[in-house]
């Protein structure tokens, strides 16, 4: 389990994050939704400790060092492969230093998306450089699985079937944590909606519990946010000059 205590990141006098609290248990599929500037990305790194934070991460009870980072894996649309390198240069990097490389899932996934393996990474599209980077985070043999805003560039028809395929090839012990702003689209592939605003924590809820309340994931989500529908056309009102007619 990842737990999360008092998790605190400013930057530049500037909170990021206040005071997170969070445990990401083992097999779930988990949602991680906010605004731009919520939080999302910076919590991400911050489990992985790729930006200094106060407050406690640990693993299993254990802090998160180089002992134990291999079990946390990281599909981020900044990027993260060597982009002169092959796909096969990279897998065989990633064997060399990852002992629970799953080779058979990496070579499922290229051939699922039809990825090039001998082609540069510096010459794939952008979609393709994202299911890349997707593609690499699965099979590194992790235990939990980081996705901040992984699908950038791809269209609707890979993203579902890749949806399903993910649900499908999941073991029962990988938890996958997954920033996205393509909330309707993932609201059937989550178990777990977490809920980010202004760096605090304001949503946890699962599936099921929603359909027990005979509500859906969006609908949480703008309830939650005090989401008001008038916004848009309030918006133009004050754009077009309409109501200040109407209040003549």
């Amino acid at each position: 389990m990842i737990e999360i205590k008092n998790l605190t990141k400013t930057y530049v006098g500037k909170r990021a994050l206040t005071d997170v609290d969070l445990r990401l248990p083992g097999g779930e599929i988990v949602g991680l939704f906010g605004e731009n500037g919520a939080g999302k990305t910076t919590l991400m790194k911050c489990i992985l400790g790729f930006l200094p934070y106060s407050g406690e991460i640990t693993l299993d009870g254990e802090p998160i060092t180089r002992r134990n980072i291999a079990r946390l894996s990281f599909a981020t649309c900044e990027h993260s492969f060597f982009p002169n390198l092959t796909p096969m240069a990279h897998r065989d990097f990633y064997a060399v230093h990852f002992d629970r490389f799953n080779d058979k899932r990496f070579h499922g996934l290229m051939d699922f998306f039809a990825l090039p393996k001998h082609k540069p990474l510096a010459a794939f599209s952008t979609g393709q450089k994202n299911q890349f980077e997707v593609i690499m985070a699965l099979s590194q043999g992790a235990d939990y699985i980081l996705m901040d805003e992984p699908f950038a560039g791809n269209d609707i028809f890979n993203r579902e079937d890749f949806y399903k395929v993910l649900l499908g090839i999941l073991e029962p012990n990988e938890t996958v944590l997954l920033s996205t702003h393509l909330i309707e689209e993932v609201s059937d592939f989550i178990g777990r909606a977490l809920l980010l605003r202004r760096g605090r924590i304001v949503g946890d809820v699962t599936m099921d519990v929603l359909e027990e309340q005979g509500t859906d994931l969006m609908a949480y989500i703008k309830d939650t946010y005090h989401y008001r529908a008038d916004r848009v056309s309030r918006a133009l009102d004050d754009l077009t000059g309409e109501g200040e007619r109407d209040d003549k």
